[in-house]
């Protein structure tokens, strides 16, 4: 018979109410007997013997509502306890006591069960006490930090330096330190890890108090607990700043119950009766089908089972989801019955099939349930489902993680679920990052890492600046068979990890799918929304850790996103053949002018975005087309003005958060809290994003395109991905770049924000991570020195046998767990796929960077993190990722070191840059390419004219730039050629150990003669280039050698005072800093003189007097400072003194060495003889100090021969290690040549009256006349004057020219005149 019922709609309301007497033949769907057996197996009994078929009462669906109602009747005892329970005091829901159960500052989540310490030791308890009865809850560890965790009493007083456990009646386990408190502390349990979960256990019956980790019981903690009137204990936690935990009191299941004791807060017993009954009903539903033709139910797999629309199947399903779907909107239910429900169908079956069921079960919830029922559900759902994620334990296999990841996939994969959980939940109220982040586990031996790798070993320190530089030292067959071994154990570790890496990258495809865009946006665009504002959150809040993205989950949702979106870039190549490959991969630069992306207030190359606008706006005009709106220059403008004022509108909208200090505050809620799930239902602010008004037509070549504002939540797929009359993201083209497309728009933007994610925070996370290498180096550093000093420790000396073997075995313990941890960091982490990653965000940045360069003044529009990353990505994969992989084995490596030597050498000194931090970092990453041999090369490797360009940059003056690293790099160019300049290390430093033997300052010396001779050419060529150049060097030789010798006064008196005092370590840095700026300094201008001497002795052009008279005055100072008997400068260096290591003879001598001997030994005759001249005209010239360089107190007679070195005097013949036989020839030379010419300087000197020296340095005669005022003094003088200043020394007067002056030819003149 036919049912009336048969054409009616699916809709809930439709047929929730199947009683109504209009549909009284209902039951005609199918045979009666067979719809009542089919209700009965459905809707069986939870009572063991049912009655026979033939006793009970026919069920259709007339009575069955009857029928389920008494079915979900519970017994007494599980319903929920009204009132009170014996033992317990307080509200039923236990909750955080934010109102005045604190002390301290504290960040209180939402649903006051997260919190975060906001001061130095904030402590914080329940609302809820226990006084009889056993008692458990648990805490979920989200930091490893400093924290106390227990129970203590109402009238325990507590402050910032006392917590939970340092009064009486408080009792508290610290898994930091792995200790128990009450009052006094001793050693307890095990260490906690992030991720953890502490159960805390109290039995008020026996006066005892337990503490379980992850399930595992670490024994009584406490006995003999005060108990009686008055006392009742709250679960209570002190924690340090910066730490965070969630506390379940039992408002979920609890992960580790024990048995014989009960959660705080009761669980739903009724509710969740019911709610396993009726889930046994719609597994029955799923499990059984109607086989009308034979009359009788097919039993079948639930995987197998499908949808078709039949009457009696929707009406049996709408019943059960009558009564099933308010209780799937409650916490506890669903993690209890419906998470273990679809958790079961995931571990028992295929993917493909468990995929299958919960796609049914999903269509089934959206079917027959209120929309905000199913959404509540999924909210519940997913929560669940992230914090079982991040919380449950590493097993060997991974199997854990595996199940949770794939349940959150098949939910994914329902396109109705995962646009509502990514329009709602994964991004505004989940830390939806968690789910890429894979934890590495602290203890190794819960982890089975000692099953997957029983054979351990460990890298011998080497330098990561590729083969050539590291250390070549014998394997031994022991060790290769080792090395062997655990690279095979890394090897299965690594497969187990792929498996997990594999689902997240999935997860992440399923997000970023742009077809399925049936009934509304498709993910990919709600995805980007929701992206850019987690990107603008974590860019707005550096610094602010409650706000921020941990680093260490960046690090992985960056990886799992390069390879969800190199997926689809290379799909969409696979059907666009215009577009590029992956490979290509770049931003096109109008991304960032064009307003359609935005970055916040993220620094642009040329400034402020607002000041750009104002300025270029002509530039848009002509090369992109692009017209500002004025209203638009006038918002910004007032922005400029008012940036630090908030509209009221905006600060309306912020959340608001349960602030625990002194009642709660209205502040913005931080969207990183602890507890592990919830963010906030808002978290992003509102953001000025500024969009391209997009036309509906095609554009001219001349027409303008004006700019508007647009909300991020406002852009369509057409703004992001374009039209026929639309570029969307790629609106304003400029010239230079090409018509047809790279990918799809939003693919782009995915990109920009990868890059922008490297930036934040991964880049120093990757850095971080580098601690375990440098652990396993150190250990094994030690242990190697503890296993030579048993070898040459004598046998009878048994007790300091006993201390190294026990120091051996713990070094040894340390290792073996250290390296299992590194095997897991280097498979998470530091793999070769994850290399590759980081190597082509490096050749992206290249590639944008280059494009942009080419658009001219528009360049200045990129944001500077496109740089940083370009230097950032390039150092990681040089120190990071070594000894395992190697930069050198990335495909492309050569070409890559190139591009960037020319991006490096171009945009270091680019006026389009203006900020200071991007343009010192620009400069040291420049001075750090040039230490290495590899990177030296790539630099020698760019077009002459930039390399050119390059060498003209750093030989710019000095004055209003940074100065310190130009000259840093040009002494790199020239370390390696200069007097006693082929060392790694000062002598005096070799037996000490470097902080870090990696530091660019400590490579080995490649100087690079093809840039030397670009510096040659240039002082040669260019008139003004030498004069310029070297004068500004001088000054800051001056300045700097000045400083030095006025700081070491001050240390000096420092230390000659009698009471105890202390020098200022900054003081001592800066110290040493000027000294070896004074060295490097000293170094450029030996290399000037020895690339281009005439500069100085060509004394035909007009400033090399000047120059040479200058560089003496300098060197003489120099040397008379430091060569003089038990001077300041011998005593500072005798103190070694922290941070004054670099401080010694030997740099500065040899410098200063180097000039002389090139001065006075090498070149032509008359040459030298007017250095020689010039050196002993200056008066601060004495012989004794080039005497001091070859250990001679006093000059020798002529004759004598050298007398050996005296090891208390320092003499340069001392380190022949250092200088060369011929370069100690030289010297004697020079010596020789002085001391001779000093004699007869001596012998030919005619007395000079007062009157006839010079006024200003009384060293030289008058020589030189000033026009028109007629003032005089030496050339010296006026010449090093007139370089800064034309004004008369004495009467200010403008100087127009310097004429000779000699007074007897001007005496004579004057008396012909009379």
């Amino acid at each position: 018979m036919a049912s009336k019922g048969a054409g009616m709609s699916f809709s809930r309301k439709s047929y929730r109410l199947t009683s109504d007497a209009e549909k009284s033949r209902v039951t005609g769907i199918v045979q009666e007997k067979l719809l009542s057996d089919y209700l009965y197996r459905v809707f069986s009994s939870p009572d063991p013997g049912p009655p026979a078929a033939t006793s009970r009462k026919p069920l259709n669906f007339l009575n069955l509502p009857e029928h389920v109602d008494q079915l979900l009747q519970v017994d007494s005892e599980d319903d929920e306890s009204q009132g009170q329970v014996e033992g317990r005091l307080g509200p039923s829901t236990v909750v955080l006591d934010h109102t005045g159960g604190f002390e301290g500052l504290l960040l209180v989540d939402d649903d006051l069960l997260g919190v975060i310490g906001h001061s130095n030791f904030g402590t914080i308890r329940s609302t809820t006490c226990v006084y009889k009865g056993k008692w458990v809850y648990e805490v979920l560890i989200s930091s490893q930090g400093l924290m106390q965790i227990g129970w203590c009493t109402i009238n325990c007083r507590f402050n910032q330096e006392e917590g939970v456990g340092d009064t009486h009646n408080s009792y508290a386990y610290d898994g930091n330190r792995v200790r128990k408190w009450n009052v006094t502390t001793t050693n307890y349990g095990k260490a906690w890890a992030a991720g953890d979960i502490v159960s805390c256990l109290i039995d008020l019956d026996d006066g005892t108090l337990s503490f379980c980790l992850n399930g595992v019981s670490l024994g009584t903690a406490f006995e003999n607990l005060s108990r009686g009137l008055g006392m009742a204990y709250f679960p209570a936690i002190s924690l340090s700043f910066k730490e965070s935990v969630a506390f379940n009191f039992g408002s979920r299941p609890l992960r580790y119950p024990v048995a014989g004791f009960r959660p705080l807060q009761d669980p739903p017993r009724a509710d969740l009766v019911r709610a396993q009954r009726l889930l046994g009903c719609f597994q029955a539903a799923l499990s059984v089908e109607l086989d009308p033709v034979e009359g009788r139910l097919v039993e079948t797999e639930s995987s197998e089972w499908q949808l078709q629309g039949q009457p009696t199947v929707l009406l049996t399903l709408a019943h059960i989801f009558h009564h099933f779907a308010p209780l799937l909107r409650k916490v506890y239910l669903v993690e209890a019955v419906l998470m273990s429900f679809l958790l079961g169908i995931v571990e028992k079956g295929t993917p493909e099939q468990a995929q299958s069921v919960v796609h049914q079960i999903l269509d089934l919830l959206w079917l027959f349930m209120e929309d905000y029922e199913v959404q509540d559900c999924l909210k519940q759902l997913m929560m669940s489902l992230l914090r079982l994620y991040r919380f449950s334990p590493i097993v060997p296999d991974l199997g854990l993680q595996i199940h949770y990841l794939r349940l959150t996939m098949s939910i994914l994969r329902h396109e109705k679920s995962r646009k509502f959980l990514l329009s709602n939940v994964l991004f505004d109220m989940l830390r939806s990052v968690v789910f890429f982040y894979i934890k590495s586990p602290l203890r190794v031996e819960d982890a089975g890492l000692r099953e997957l790798i029983p054979t351990t070993w460990w890298p011998n320190r080497s330098s990561r600046e590729g083969r050539d530089g590291r250390e070549a030292k014998e394997e031994t067959t022991e060790e290769r068979q080792r090395r062997r071994a655990y690279e095979r154990g890394c090897q299965r570790l690594k497969k187990r990890i792929e498996v997990v890496e594999e689902l997240q990258v999935q997860i992440l495809k399923l997000l970023l799918d742009n077809k399925d865009d049936n009934g509304g946006e498709a993910s990919r665009y709600i995805f980007l929304t929701k992206f850019r504002k987690f990107l603008q959150e974590n860019a707005s809040g550096r610094g602010n850790t409650p706000v921020l993205c941990p680093p260490e989950y960046m690090v992985c949702f960056l990886h799992r996103l390069v390879s969800a979106l190199r997926f689809y870039w290379d799909e969409y190549k696979a059907s666009n053949p215009r577009a590029s490959f992956s490979e290509e991969a770049y931003i096109p630069p109008q991304i960032f002018y064009n307003g359609k992306v935005d970055y916040f207030d993220l620094q642009r190359l040329g400034g402020l975005l607002s000041h750009l606008r104002k300025t270029l706006k002509d530039d848009l005009a002509s090369k992109a087309n692009i017209v500002i709106d004025p209203l638009e220059l006038q918002a910004a403008t007032m922005d400029d003005l008012d940036e630090d004022e908030e509209p009221a509108s905006t600060a309306a909208q912020r959340p608001m958060q349960a602030l625990a200090i002194g009642g709660a505050l209205p502040l913005p809620r931080p969207g990183w809290l602890s507890s592990p799930t919830l963010g906030r239902a808002n978290r992003f602010l509102s953001t000025a994003a500024v969009s391209l008004m997009t036309p509906r037509r095609l554009l001219g070549t001349m027409e303008k395109v004006k700019v508007r504002s647009l909300n991020v939540e406002q852009r369509s797929r057409e703004d992001i991905e374009g039209s026929h009359w639309n570029e969307g993201l790629l609106l304003g083209r400029p010239p230079e770049e090409p018509e047809q497309p790279l990918t799809e728009n939003s693919l782009l933007e995915v990109l920009d924000g990868t890059v922008m994610m490297y930036n934040l925070s991964v880049h120093q996370q990757l850095g971080k991570m580098v601690g375990v290498s440098d652990d396993v180096n150190e250990y094994a550093m030690a242990l190697r020195d503890t296993e030579d000093k048993l070898r040459r420790c004598p046998k009878r000396r048994k007790d300091i046998l006993a201390e190294l073997t026990k120091s051996q075995k713990v070094f040894s313990e340390k290792l073996d767990h250290l390296s299992r941890r590194l095997a897991w960091v280097h498979a998470t982490v530091y793999s070769q796929e994850k290399m590759l990653d980081i190597y082509w965000l490096l050749r992206v940045c290249l590639r944008t960077i280059e494009h942009g360069d080419r658009t001219g003044s528009l360049f200045a529009f990129m944001p500077e993190f496109y740089l940083s990353v370009a230097i950032n990505s390039y150092s990681a994969l040089k120190n990071y990722f070594g000894p395992v992989h190697s930069m050198e084995e990335l495909p492309g490596y050569e070409e890559t070191l190139t591009r960037l030597a020319a991006i490096l050498a171009k945009h270091f000194a680019d006026p389009r840059i203006v900020g200071t931090d991007i343009r010192d970092s620009l400069m040291q990453a420049l001075a750090s390419y040039v230490c290495y041999p590899h990177s030296l090369r790539a630099v020698e490797r760019i077009p002459e004219e930039q390399r050119v360009a390059m060498v003209r940059n750093l030989l710019a003056p000095y004055e209003q730039r940074p100065w310190a690293q130009t000259n840093w790099i040009l002494v790199r160019l020239w370390r390696g050629c200069g007097f006693g300049y082929r060392y790694t290390r000062l002598p005096h430093l070799l037996k000490t150990k470097p902080e870090d033997a990696n530091l660019p300052s400590l490579q080995k010396p490649c100087p690079s003669t093809l840039l030397q001779q670009h510096m040659a050419d240039l002082l040669r060529q260019g008139s003004d280039v030498a004069p310029s150049f070297l004068n500004s060097v001088l000054n800051q030789l001056n300045w700097a050698f000045s400083e030095f010798i006025g700081m070491i006064q001050e240390i000096q008196q420092a230390a000659e005072r009698l009471e105890r005092n202390f020098v200022d370590s900054r003081q001592l840095k800066v110290c040493a800093t000027c000294f070896d700026l004074s060295v490097s300094l000293l170094r450029v201008l030996e290399m000037t003189i020895t690339l281009v001497p005439e500069i100085f002795l060509d004394w035909s052009r007009p400033t090399s007097e000047m120059l040479l008279r200058r560089l003496a005055q300098l060197l003489n100072q120099v040397l008379n400072r430091v060569t003089a008997e038990r001077n300041l400068f011998d005593r500072v260096v005798t103190l070694r003194l922290p941070g004054l290591e670099s401080v010694d003879h030997y740099p500065i001598l040899v410098a200063v060495t180097g000039i002389l001997v090139r001065l006075l030994v090498h070149g032509p005759t008359s040459e030298t003889e007017q250095a020689t001249s010039v050196l002993l005209a200056d008066p601060c010239f004495q012989l004794r100090s080039i005497c001091y360089l070859l250990g001679q107190p006093e000059p020798l007679a002529p004759g004598t021969a050298l007398p050996a070195p005296d090891r208390k005097r320092f003499s340069l013949q001392s380190y022949t290690e250092y200088i060369s036989t011929e370069e100690l020839a030289q010297v004697e030379q020079m010596l020789a040549h002085l001391t001779a010419a000093s004699a007869q300087a001596a012998a030919a000197s005619l007395p000079t009256s007062e009157e006839d020296l010079c006024p200003i340095c009384y060293a030289h005669p008058i020589s030189a006349v000033f026009q028109p005022c007629g003032h005089k003094s030496c050339k010296a003088c006026i010449n090093q004057h007139l370089m800064n200043n034309k004004d008369c020394f004495f009467c200010k007067a403008t100087i127009v020219s310097v004429e000779d002056w000699d007074k007897a030819a001007n005496t004579s003149a004057t008396s012909s005149a009379a």
